[in-house]
């Protein structure tokens, strides 16, 4: 297969010999790479230790079944990799208790092919999606939205509250002028600050995220507001 029709690695946990191999040519023609666990304990240490762009996970399974292997998954290890459950049962409460585990999808067997397919690459764009959303980037300067981990330059920076939320508009909103009565109002709401407020938590922005480093990318815009960005690239 060529590198460039690689979707993702996926681990399937299945304990039915013909289901698995089925499943597994499915997936690898379709540009997956798979691993495969055949019992519960053994699909959970696969799923904890390593990173997978998502879970095939049947229902039935022996020493841990695929409902207690979701929830130790979620709940216990803190592994949010998108889960497709299947299973033979169908009914309305089976799938509310599939999905109430941390599944994020459940898929009746038997299933069509084009099916499985379907529903695994929706959750890989999905949660790449997702990923890509949660991490802002300008220059160097990385942002981790979910985590507030901060760095430059893989350098660890630390901020104050204010001054966080502030650079989170900027990101956002780079390399485009964000105006001071925006950033003002959606920092602080309807009670707006005096007129040194926000520019002295911006002086201090500065000093964390350029003072240290070559190149500035917080940019006063004379009339008209602040911006965010690598002027150099621009040019």
């Amino acid at each position: 297969m060529d590198t460039s029709d690689y979707l993702g690695r996926i681990l399937l946990v299945e304990d039915d010999e013909q289901v698995a191999l089925t499943t597994q040519i499915l997936l690898e023609r379709a540009g997956y790479r798979v691993d495969r666990a055949a019992e519960g304990v053994l699909g959970l240490h696969m799923a904890i230790v390593d990173d997978y762009d998502a879970i095939v996970l049947d229902v039935m399974l022996p020493r841990l079944d695929g409902l207690s292997l979701c929830s130790k998954l979620r709940k216990e290890a803190r592994k949010a990799t998108p889960i497709l459950m299947l299973s033979v049962r169908n009914s309305t409460d089976d799938k509310i208790s599939g999905l109430g585990t941390g599944a994020d999808d459940y898929l009746a067997k038997p299933f069509e092919s084009r099916e499985l397919e379907a529903r695994l690459l929706a959750l890989i764009r999905r949660e790449r999606r997702q990923v890509f959303e949660n991490i802002l980037i300008v220059s160097d300067l990385k942002l981790e939205t979910q985590t507030l981990r901060l760095t430059r330059g893989g350098r660890e920076l630390s901020l104050s509250p204010i001054c966080l939320k502030l650079l989170t508009i900027l990101m956002r909103e780079s390399p485009h002028v964000v105006k001071r009565r925006d950033l003002e109002r959606q920092v602080w709401g309807g009670v707006m600050p005096d007129s040194d407020t926000l520019r002295s938590h911006l002086y201090n922005l500065r000093q964390v995220i350029d003072k240290p480093f070559d190149l500035p990318l917080l940019h006063t815009i004379h009339s008209a507001g602040y911006r965010l960005a690598n002027l150099e690239s621009m040019r």
